[in-house]
């Protein structure tokens, strides 16, 4: 299935993900937000954290279930129609170059429109409040976006497909989905996405490690401060909330030499988060066009090292 994967690959750098496609993970954040608003939104505090639970398991065994039977529907029908199928469903869980493409049009916001929409550009890829960001701030919001979902949106989903196929990467996109809609501490969400948010963080703990790594390659390739990228890497990758997050974004900020993190507001509410990185210098727009040349190479550094695990293993042990 290691072609198959390529392809899945090749098509998510050539496409994206065009608004008017079918797209499963739409369909699952459409479910997520349908549940809350029929089972949960009444509920007293202890009974939205039992409900939160369950909607963690319907939505992520949901997901696997569903995608596995499109999956051997279609090979019954036709090994041609099991391999589209695989190919598409694969192609769908990736979202390489649409993460490129919203820190780009937050790119052009910044050097060609106003801060306004830049505010309201940048406010489409992050959680927290964007109302008052400053030109520094935005860039800064975006490249930790990018850093982070390179791992989130990336690095993880290729390795679930070569782990378990488009039905545990379906599966992974489900947690992640799960994690972005009700993971936050905040009031509203504290009991309903707790659950979610210590799920998403046990998915993610060997892809943001991975994920570490490949950025790191993918500095040296591009011939950015690998020195600093390695010392702020270790030194800071612990620097965030989430046990994961930190790994990537304390690459970048490295890579680049400069400082993200710190305390934010998310939905009104003040959100203390330490700084990763050492400020050698302010943040500029054109950096997020570097941390997209980061996404893209550390993409492709990852999919060359699980084809030839994936290789190794299928040719001497299976």
């Amino acid at each position: 299935m290691i072609g198959l994967i390529v392809i899945a690959f090749l098509l998510d750098l050539l496409i994206g993900d065009p608004y008017n496609w079918p797209h499963p993970i739409k369909v699952i954040g459409n479910f997520i937000a349908w549940f809350q608003q029929k089972f949960i939104q009444t509920k007293n505090e202890k009974e939205r954290f039992r409900w939160g639970i369950l909607l963690w398991l319907v939505t992520v065994l949901g997901s696997g279930l569903i995608t596995y039977s499109i999956l051997r529907l279609g090979y019954l029908v036709h090994p041609f129609l099991g391999r589209f199928c695989y190919v598409y469903l694969a192609y769908t869980t990736l979202a390489t170059k649409s993460l490129s493409i919203e820190g780009k049009k937050v790119y052009q916001k910044l050097v060609h429109d106003s801060l306004e929409n830049a505010r309201k550009q940048v406010a489409m890829i992050v959680g927290r409040d964007t109302n008052e960001l400053t030109k520094e701030e935005i860039t800064k919001a975006t490249i930790e976006t990018v850093a982070e979902n390179t791992s989130d949106g990336v690095i993880a989903p290729l390795l679930c497909l070569f782990i378990g196929g488009p039905t545990l990467a379906m599966m992974y996109k489900a947690v992640n989905t799960l994690d972005s809609m009700v993971g936050y501490v905040t009031p509203k969400y504290r009991a309903i996405g707790w659950f979610s948010a210590k799920m998403d963080d046990l998915w993610n703990f060997i892809p943001a490690r991975l994920t570490w790594l490949y950025l790191l390659g993918a500095a040296k390739l591009l011939q950015l401060n690998t020195a600093n990228a390695w010392t702020v890497g270790k030194k800071d990758c612990r620097n965030h909330k989430s046990p994961n997050s930190g790994y990537p974004e304390a690459v970048v900020a490295g890579a680049l030499g400069i400082q993200l993190g710190g305390t934010h507001l998310y939905h009104g509410i003040e959100i203390y988060k330490p700084t990763i990185g050492m400020p050698l210098r302010s943040a500029e727009p054109k950096d997020i066009l570097t941390a997209n040349a980061l996404l893209y190479t550390a993409a492709v550094l990852s999919l060359i090292a699980f084809s030839v695990i994936a290789f190794f293993i299928n040719y001497y042990f299976l």
